[in-house]
């Protein structure tokens, strides 16, 4: 699925590609806030992102709709 982490004072918004589910997503972002410390999100890539969690401003995640490709529609 794809997150995106809206950062405070930074004008972009960080997009990851991870196989958690939005249960462990939020799981995770619940307990950085609690604790003050780092949210982190692997990616499917087997990367990892951390973000401070008290700078995070939102957190927005998608369905694992596929992406379409070409011109035809469904």
């Amino acid at each position: 699925m794809e997150v995106k982490i809206g950062v405070q004072s930074i004008p972009r918004e960080i997009v990851i590609e991870t196989n958690s589910s939005p249960e462990e997503v939020e799981r995770s972002l619940t307990q950085a806030v609690a604790e003050g410390g780092l949210f982190i999100l692997p990616d499917d890539k087997g990367g990892k992102i951390l973000v401070p969690a008290d700078k995070i401003g939102y957190l927005e995640f998608t369905g694992s709709e596929q992406r379409r490709i070409g011109f035809g529609s469904l």
